[in-house]
């Protein structure tokens, strides 16, 4: 059987731009999607809207955005809030397919990191999905673009979810080194209800890389509960390891 494949323009958010980070000019990019969940009266966007970054000046951290109308607004990135970059990036999909939302949809009931399934395409475009919570939604990919295929995710968004099994893949080389501690290591790792295996590039490196603390003092007892299980499975890691490069943990 033949699989059918339809390109769909998405929107990707850019996990790697914390909240501090939008604040500075230099974090964007030429191209950057940014989707405001607030409204400014300075700049004069509204919440819900979307424009495209066109200029960025690091020195002065300016940001150059066009907006719907066609119309061009500048501003201190600093004094507009609510500001999520996305990338556009076209992805193909088919009948069968695991997708994930990557931002929340509040007319079609729909939360972030929803997962579910592909079931058709219409003669008009949209997708019918099967929800995993059993519902069926259509949707209008032009008018929805915030999906994703469903087949990875990152820690931070697989809060709160569980599965039978967990794959974890952790390269020690990434740029973004605050990334890698030991409170991404509990949050992915604790995500599988039965097994969890950790692929990495560098085995030597993987126990020190999941045991950086980054807990605050002045937020010292929340992160209580975090923290002592995440220097557990760091401990875990370091008597678990092997010469291979593919690590199993059972849980």
């Amino acid at each position: 059987m033949n699989r059918v494949e339809y390109a769909i323009k998405t929107l990707v958010p850019r996990q790697e731009m914390t909240g501090a980070d939008r604040t500075w000019a230099r974090q964007y990019q030429v191209d950057d999607i940014l989707r405001y969940s607030r409204s400014s009266q300075e700049t004069g966007i509204k919440r819900g809207e979307y424009t495209r970054v066109v200029g960025v000046d690091a020195q002065k951290n300016l940001v150059t955005v066009v907006r719907a109308d066609g119309s061009e607004q500048t501003y201190d990135p600093r004094r507009q809030m609510g500001v999520i970059a996305y990338r556009a990036q076209e992805k193909a999909f088919s009948v069968g397919d695991r997708i994930q939302f990557t931002s929340p949809d509040n007319e079609l009931k729909i939360a972030n990191r929803e997962l579910g399934i592909v079931e058709e395409f219409g003669a008009d475009g949209r997708m019918r999905l099967k929800l995993d919570g059993g519902r069926s939604v259509a949707i209008d990919p032009e008018q929805h673009p915030h999906i994703d295929h469903g087949y990875a995710m990152t820690s931070y968004s697989s809060q709160g979810q569980t599965a039978e099994r967990v794959l974890v893949h952790v390269d020690t080389e990434l740029g973004a080194k605050d990334l890698l501690n030991n409170r991404m290591a509990y949050v992915a790792i604790s995500r599988g209800q039965n097994d969890a295996q950790v692929f990495t590039n560098n085995a030597g490196k993987l126990a020190d890389v999941l045991a950086r603390d980054v807990s605050h003092m002045s937020a010292l007892e929340p992160q209580i509960g975090i923290t002592q299980p995440a220097q557990d499975i760091a401990k875990a890691l370091h008597s678990e390891l092997s010469l291979g490069a593919e690590l199993g943990i059972s849980l």
